[in-house]
């Protein structure tokens, strides 16, 4: 809440980091339109890594070869207790909720 007592809502863009990585180009589309930018990067930058689990920018520019997240990213995540998952949810709901209905987008963290 602080941050809209200095920004109108208008100024601010929520980046989903799921569609970033189910749909890369869709959502830097958005990030482009968002800054007034022309729609350079389109699906054709992107290619599914398949050791990574994520997509990677085909060529960075300026380089030769493909560009892929660091070595932290794309890693096996750990089993969680399905019980302690629920009981974060839980905690959690209401103060995603409230977000959602500040920037007036459901991320679906529910």
């Amino acid at each position: 809440e602080n941050w809209l007592q200095y920004f109108p809502m208008g100024q601010i863009l929520f980046v989903s980091g799921e569609r970033l990585i189910s749909d890369p180009a869709g959502e830097l589309g958005r990030v482009q339109d968002f800054l007034g930018l022309k729609r350079i990067i389109t699906d054709k930058h992107f290619y599914f890594n398949q050791t990574k689990g994520f997509p990677c920018l085909k060529k960075a520019e300026g380089s030769s070869k493909p560009h892929c997240l660091g070595k932290t990213k794309g890693r096996t995540h750990p089993n969680i207790d399905p019980e302690v998952v629920q009981r974060l949810r839980d905690f959690y709901r209401p103060f995603n909720m409230k977000f959602y209905q500040m920037t007036g987008h459901n991320f679906g963290w529910d």
